[in-house]
């Protein structure tokens, strides 16, 4: 299969070309691995490549995606024989005995895995850049960074290496890459998908997986394959009516949208951000559907805390049991993890339980906001994708190191304002994607945008717990309002 060919299509015509014997999946995967190939060495997107397990590997024949490659995230989606990493060196040695649903799902739904791809240590940057992989670069722009976490998935998406590839969203990591990358990245309602089995909840709930894709139709038929609850999970919740890939296909109705711009937090949004909200809201508007500026009320720092609270938490549970399994030692950490560690060993637990309780708040407002709106748009992300080095800046390092002199000399810093201070710089680029997480709603990011220098900007549609169709029907409308596959062919002759 020549590239030229490879690149036209997405995963459900792959499958359907594998199915009716066109094209075998050895010729597909055969030409992934020379997309592959060429390309990664500049990205940096694959950190585990399985090239020659892919050509050999067996797949159900009539499954929805069979013989379709698919390159799985390095966090959480564990494949049994395979290291899974976390991005952290701390876990190089973290092979994984069994398949994580996901990766149980994905393989009964025909997928064959190309690999593994890149994500900031323990997820936990809105930029792909780890000490033990270095760092991922934007295919539109390889000055630029692809964001994160899913930064090596959105890379590797974007610059056609796979049609869609393995994601999780805890803050926003499937639809931060998805609007730096120009892809389409649906994050589902908590619980849709299953954790297990080895979570119950990921992240206490704010985290889930699905993927990154080109086209809408490839994300409504994973997510057939990959949602339902798994035994044990901690609950159920309603399946659709229908598969989403036939759903997908109704019109959505004429919908009530509220939109803002603001940020939560206050911080700065960059025009281009904005520009593409209001772009989209006219072209809602031509849709039929009825667009009104109106923002969800809610305490935007409060919502902040809570979220780097939950950080301090999982990220100190993570740090333990990669001590405990691995013999890991601090160096063994980057300064922000082992600072973010900290501020968990020594954050009251009163004060954890409170900052959980409150993520209630957030649902109450939200639900009061959908009583008057079907969805919300926003921008995805404040800002347009940050330089490659551009965050590590001595200013942030002195900051942090500060931070854990104090903690180490026994100073309590979770009630002063260095805290606010730390919870804004983390999130000041990307203060939009956390509501979803607490919140436990759908959210997706859309490829609406481009820049005069040809970048993509996605924009974010909010829906109530259970709204996967209406979101997957506006995303098709949209895109078939204003295609954004042939944006494609730009970085399809780049490389």
């Amino acid at each position: 299969m020549k590239q030229s060919e490879y690149l036209r299509y997405d995963a459900t015509a792959l499958a359907d070309l594998i199915r009716r014997r066109k094209v075998s999946s050895r010729e597909v995967c055969e030409a992934a691995v020379e997309r592959a190939t060429r390309v990664n060495g500049t990205l940096n997107a694959i950190c585990h490549p399985q090239f020659s397990e892919a050509l050999s590997q067996e797949y159900p024949q009539q499954a929805p995606f069979a013989g379709v490659p698919l390159l799985l995230k390095d966090l959480a989606q564990e494949q049994a024989g395979h290291p899974c990493t976390y991005g952290s060196r701390s876990l190089k040695r973290n092979v994984a005995t069994r398949d994580s649903e996901f990766v149980r799902r994905a393989r009964n739904g025909g997928l064959v895995f190309l690999g593994r791809t890149a994500t900031p240590e323990f997820g936990l940057k809105a930029i792909t850049e780890s000490a033990l992989w270095g760092p991922t670069l934007n295919p539109w722009n390889t000055d630029l960074t692809p964001g994160g976490s899913s930064g090596g998935s959105g890379a590797a998406v974007a610059a056609g290496i796979v049609p869609m590839a393995g994601a999780n969203d805890g803050g926003g990591s499937i639809r931060i890459p998805a609007a730096y990358n120009g892809l389409f990245g649906l994050k589902p309602s908590r619980g849709r998908i299953s954790s297990g089995p080895l979570v119950g909840e990921a992240w206490t709930g704010a985290s889930t997986d699905h993927v990154v894709s080109r086209t809408v139709r490839d994300s409504a038929a994973m997510l057939d394959v990959l949602q339902g609850p798994a035994p044990g999970d901690p609950f159920v919740i309603p399946g659709p009516l229908a598969a989403y890939a036939d759903l997908m296909q109704q019109a959505p109705g004429n919908l009530r949208i509220g939109v803002f711009t603001s940020s939560p937090y206050d911080t700065e949004v960059a025009p281009e951000c904005v520009a593409a909200v209001d772009e989209t809201a006219r072209i809602l508007e031509s849709l039929g559907h009825t667009v009104e500026y109106a923002a969800p009320e809610f305490d935007g720092m409060a919502l902040a805390r809570c979220y780097l609270g939950l950080y301090f938490g999982e990220v100190s549970a993570l740090m333990a049991r990669a001590r405990e399994q691995f013999g890991a030692s601090d160096q063994d950490f980057e300064l922000d993890t082992r600072l973010i560690g900290m501020l968990g060993d020594t954050m009251p637990l009163a004060d954890y339980v409170r900052r959980r309780q409150q993520w209630n708040d957030f649902a109450r407002a939200l639900g009061a906001y959908f009583g008057q709106y079907d969805l919300y748009l926003c921008p995805t992300t404040g800002q347009l994708p940050a330089a490659i080095g551009q965050l590590e800046t001595p200013a942030h390092l002195k900051f942090a190191a500060s931070i854990m002199l104090k903690l180490k000399a026994g100073k309590l810093v979770h009630r002063t304002g260095q805290v606010d201070q730390m919870a804004l710089e983390s999130l000041a680029r990307t203060p939009f994607t956390q509501l979803a997480n607490l919140t436990g709603t759908p959210a997706m990011s859309v490829p609406m945008h481009w820049t005069k220098e040809g970048l993509p900007v996605g924009v974010q549609f909010g829906a109530p717990h259970g709204g996967e169709a209406r979101l997957l029907q506006l995303a098709a409308q949209l895109e078939e309002a204003r295609p954004w596959f042939g944006q494609y062919e730009k970085l399809d002759n780049a490389f």
